[in-house]
């Protein structure tokens, strides 16, 4: 919506904001760095709310939870937007200067009302009203989210409908506002800046517009493909095709990390051809014709990586990597060479001075620079430029130089795997604080906080369902079953439990999973599962 895919604000506005909206994010356990500014932030008086089906560790910091059923999300938004609008509380002279569509999108919020909203999400209307008129009238307002809002059939539209309450207050474009998808992983922000997306080249460039193709055609010697490709979830709708037969596979664990474990499995397997290049051996890597082993890129190899507030910096190599491990460049640069295409040695300098030339909001960010001032934020337009802090100041230049922000009024859609009598139990899933995705890089490593997986479940649930803490049961989806160690947390609501991916070999809970996506994305709706609950005729641990 704002043309660049990353987060407005940098982590210091965070500490300096008036109040921050955790939207859909265990802040304190998923990002526990940027945490630290929120702490900050909220030491130095800003108002913290947080909106999450569960009380997280974060929420025990805010001032006010939102504890919303899961899948709710727009219908929240659309109510805090509807009360901002009938309070009078929106900024006109913003909308009026920097927007299109506010009368659409005004009409379309108008039935989304308090008591509506009520019913629908399960938070108090009078916990919507108090936010609405909180971020509505702070100087300054920050909403921050993760994979609370993105791992949804409509992940796309639930951002559009956060998007939407920063248009219609004003609170983007100025130091201490703006709108934040925090990055889950290490250089996930880099990934995308570099051309990982299937419609963009690096720097977020559109691949089907023809001017700026043209200046990679000419680079590369070679004539980049005019249409946008797959992304994940369409290259195994493409497998099941049999439109796509060979996949090399870099960093990625998909047999246990994509939302449906069995069919991942059906599909790769049935590859004409199927490269893997990782740390380690990874289910997916069992799987493959060829396994490539790879270095640590944070410690055994040279290059750079992006942060969520966009800053750019420097890895260096700090140790050598073990015997038969190689760079994942150089990997690539061999490959290259070997069919033909005369890359020569592999330089990582020299790759990232080609990413300079071709993508105008890295111009300015030489190895020297990144060197000597610590990293740099993009976009960082020449030698001189010193990053921008924050983006889209030009929304409130007069007059406007650029495109109006278009409002996109979006509805709520409830998740996919419906409740009913048979599948009763909400499942959701997460991270936890010790552990990272599928416990590939985690699970062999002690931690005095990690205790493997379990199904988190409400003490009322528990009470209902006669279970005790420990104890085994069978949870059952409408595509698999596991069996699973119950654990009681009073921060669970009845009807909603919670587990993670973190302990795939011990739990595989993507059985249970759906793999409903959105078709703008590609994201599974992880968060938002049906299941009901069996009880084993197994005495607890003790």
């Amino acid at each position: 919506m704002f043309g660049a895919g990353g987060g407005t604000s940098s982590y210091r506005e965070v500490e300096d904001t008036d109040l921050i909206v955790l939207w859909g994010s265990n802040a304190r356990e998923t990002h526990p760095i940027f945490f630290h500014h929120v702490l900050k932030g909220v030491r130095a008086g800003a108002r913290l709310y947080a909106v999450d089906p569960r009380r997280t560790s974060s929420a025990e910091w805010a001032d006010s939870w939102l504890g919303l059923d899961v899948g709710s999300d727009i219908a929240l938004a659309n109510a805090v937007a509807r009360e901002i609008i009938a309070a009078g509380l929106e900024n006109r002279a913003f909308i009026d200067r920097a927007t299109t569509g506010f009368e659409a999108y005004k009409a379309k919020v108008e039935s989304y009302t308090l008591d509506y909203a009520e019913r629908e999400t399960g938070v108090p209307a009078e916990a919507i009203r108090d936010l609405a008129h909180a971020f509505a009238t702070a100087p300054r307002a920050m909403i921050c989210w993760t994979l609370g809002i993105t791992e949804h059939h409509n992940a796309v539209d639930n951002v559009l409908a956060l998007i939407s309450l920063v248009l219609l207050t004003g609170h983007v474009g100025r130091y201490g506002s703006g709108v934040n998808p925090l990055r889950g992983q290490n250089n996930v922000q880099g990934g995308g800046d570099m051309g990982a997306l299937p419609d963009r080249l690096p720097g977020f460039q559109h691949v089907e517009n023809d001017e700026l193709r043209a200046r990679f055609d000419a680079e590369w010697g070679v004539a980049v493909p005019p249409k946008r490709g797959w992304h994940l979830s369409g290259m195994f709708d493409a497998m099941e095709r049999g439109e796509l037969t060979a996949v090399y596979c870099i960093g990625e664990n998909p047999v246990q990390s994509e939302a449906d474990q069995a069919r991942a499995i059906r599909l790769l397997s049935k590859l004409d051809f199927l490269v893997v290049q990782d740390l380690f051996l990874t289910k997916t890597a069992k799987l493959a014709d060829v396994v490539l082993p790879a270095t640590a890129a944070w410690a055994e190899s040279e290059g750079t990586v992006t942060n969520s507030e966009r800053r750019v910096q420097r890895v260096r190599k700090a140790v050598e990597p073990p015997d038969g491990a190689r760079d994942d460049l150089a990997i690539i640069f061999d490959l290259a060479n070997r069919m033909g295409a005369g890359w020569g040695d592999a330089d990582p300098e020299a790759v990232w001075d080609e990413v300079r030339r071709l993508s105008p909001v890295h111009t300015g960010m030489s190895y020297a620079r990144l060197d000597a001032e610590g990293g740099l934020q993009w976009p960082c337009y020449d030698d001189r430029h010193p990053g921008e802090l924050f983006l889209h100041s030009r929304l409130w230049e007069d007059p406007l130089p650029g495109n109006r922000v278009p409002f996109v009024p979006v509805d709520h859609d409830p998740p996919v795997d419906k409740l009913d009598a048979d599948f009763p139990i909400r499942l959701t899933t997460g991270r936890r604080l010790d552990s990272y995705n599928t416990g590939v890089q985690t699970a062999g490593y002690t931690s005095p906080l990690r205790r493997g997986e379990s199904l988190d479940i409400s003490p009322e649930d528990a009470a209902t369902y006669g279970l005790a803490d420990g104890e085994r049961v069978r949870a059952i989806s409408r595509r698999g079953q596991v069996e699973v160690p119950i654990r009681i947390d009073p921060s669970l609501r009845p009807g909603l439990t919670f587990m993670t991916l973190h302990f795939q070999d011990e739990v595989a809970v993507n059985l249970l999973t759906i793999d409903a996506t959105d078709p703008k994305s590609g994201t599974a709706e992880f968060k938002a599962t049906a299941i009901r609950i069996e009880k084993l005729a197994v005495p607890a641990a003790v």
